[in-house]
């Protein structure tokens, strides 16, 4: 079994391609920081933006279905933009795109505090959600082509960025709602976004993406090992892949993509609608409701901090399997909870639950067939999570806002028992590795339950990515 130093100083992912000495590590570990800051930076703005929803809904005189539907204009342009974000990332590259998008995103968010109706408001989270769905495919894109070539599940550790990033904003939201105007505290933020990319921005377009030695961890069949040149323009060695893929790949990338859309329903359905909650059925303070979602960022990144000892431990099934249901009963806590403290409690299980059912749905999913795996599973996903509180809002309409959210425990149930459903079908995936370049003694390894509890060269087969 190949010596995990051995492969990293083998990379060709550096400057140039250099293999010498340890400048290509060194080069993977200044590209993880890089996305690192763009994951965070993505987290700390929609966190901005979720705590001012109460403040708009009140400014533009919404009702609870006038909301949803308004917040249907994220969803739609997010969902939208996915699917052609995947294509833009292969002919452009993830990196120049994710630049890009963090330009648009930080520029999109002083927009919602400027709206006095329903319809402009829908209109602008358009333009919002287009933005937020392209830096997400880009980023997750970026990282999963950084983790195929560290050949370590670290994932988890970008997602546990977003998270820190949307605790810190959620946070900050909670401190400035009380004494500044939500359209100074959108104005600040655009800010902050053009800053951070200024900053970082030139640090990511300098890299190129990073080259694995050989087959990719957990890819599909036909990602193949090639020649070790150096890496071309920005996500052109995989560009071949998405043609190659066969039926049977397809429909794991889809299944692995349900997992993340039940899941990732609840991350949008907290993020908009539990402030709400907070202060609407248990009458909490501006303050205190907007500390929901953090207390519930805060979980999720304690939670996806650990991922990866907890996938190395437990493996990929009995994560999925207990992260749903763990997620399913803290939010029936969340929702139904009579004080405002339970209902915290319950935000709280409920991040730690979810932290990495979604970061190891997408990593599967790009690991089975690369960027596009990635942008398939992504939009599904994110769909999701920007569809949830549409349905949420409607829901509340209908009944009330408490049982509405009780959907977001039936979906995290859902997504434990497609998991444990899909412990089979997914593990012969990594085969073809085995057999061109592991040992015949891993194979059986590979086979039992795609577990990550395996050795290190084995993990990284198996679930790297954002758990």
């Amino acid at each position: 079994m190949p010596n995990l130093n051995k492969l990293r100083t083998a990379l060709s992912g550096g400057r140039g391609g250099d293999p010498a000495g340890g400048a290509p590590l060194s080069s993977l570990t200044h590209l993880r920081i890089t996305l690192t800051v763009f994951f965070a930076l993505d987290g700390f703005l929609f966190a901005g933006w979720v705590v001012r929803i109460p403040a708009i809904k009140q400014q533009t005189g919404a009702s609870a279905s006038d909301l949803g539907l308004a917040l249907l204009g994220v969803s739609a342009g997010a969902v939208v933009t996915m699917m052609f974000t995947g294509r833009m990332c292969r002919r452009f590259g993830s990196h120049p795109v994710t630049v890009v998008s963090s330009v648009l995103l930080a520029l999109s968010i002083a927009l919602p505090a400027r709206t006095h109706s329903v319809l402009t408001l829908g209109l602008v989270l358009l333009v919002f959600g287009a933005a937020y769905g392209s830096l997400n495919v880009s980023m997750n894109s970026a990282a999963v082509d950084l983790v195929a070539a560290m050949r370590r599940p670290v994932m988890s550790s970008f997602h546990a960025a977003f998270s820190l990033g949307g605790m810190a904003g959620a946070g900050l939201g909670g401190l400035v709602a009380g004494g500044l105007s939500p359209s100074a505290h959108l104005l600040g933020l655009t800010g902050v976004g053009l800053l951070v990319t200024a900053l970082a921005g030139p640090s990511l377009l300098g890299h190129t993406v990073p080259t694995a030695p050989g087959p990719g961890p957990g890819l599909a069949p036909d990602s193949a090992p090639a020649p070790a040149p150096a890496p071309a323009k920005d996500g052109a060695e995989r560009k071949s892949a998405p043609s190659r893929l066969d039926r049977r790949t397809r429909r794991l990338v889809v299944l692995f993509g349900v997992i993340a859309l039940c899941t990732a329903y609840g991350e949008g359905a907290l993020a908009d609608w539990g402030a709400l909650h907070l202060a609407q059925d248990l009458d909490a303070g501006a303050g205190l409701a907007a500390a929901g979602y953090s207390l519930f960022a805060l979980a999720m990144t304690v939670g996806r901090l650990s991922g990866t000892a907890l996938l190395e431990r437990l493996g990929q099934t009995r994560t999925l399997v207990a992260g749903g249901a763990v997620a399913a009963l803290g939010m029936l806590l969340g929702a139904l909870a009579p004080t405002t403290w339970l209902a915290l409690l319950g935000f709280a299980v409920t991040g730690l639950g979810l932290a990495n059912i979604f970061p190891v749905a997408v990593a599967r999913a790009g690991a089975l067939a690369g960027p596009s795996g990635v942008a398939a599973a992504s939009t599904l996903g994110y769909g999701g999570m920007l569809l949830g509180p549409p349905a949420i809002g409607f829901l509340a309409d209908w009944f009330s806002l408490p049982v509405a959210l009780t959907t977001v425990a039936l979906l995290a149930g859902a997504a434990a028992l497609i998991a444990y459903s899909a412990r089979n079908v997914s593990a012969p995936e990594p085969a073809p590795a085995a057999r061109t370049g592991a040992s015949a003694k891993s194979a059986p390894e590979v086979v039992t339950e795609a577990r990550a509890d395996v050795p290190a060269d084995a993990t990284a087969r198996t679930a790297p990515q954002e758990g």
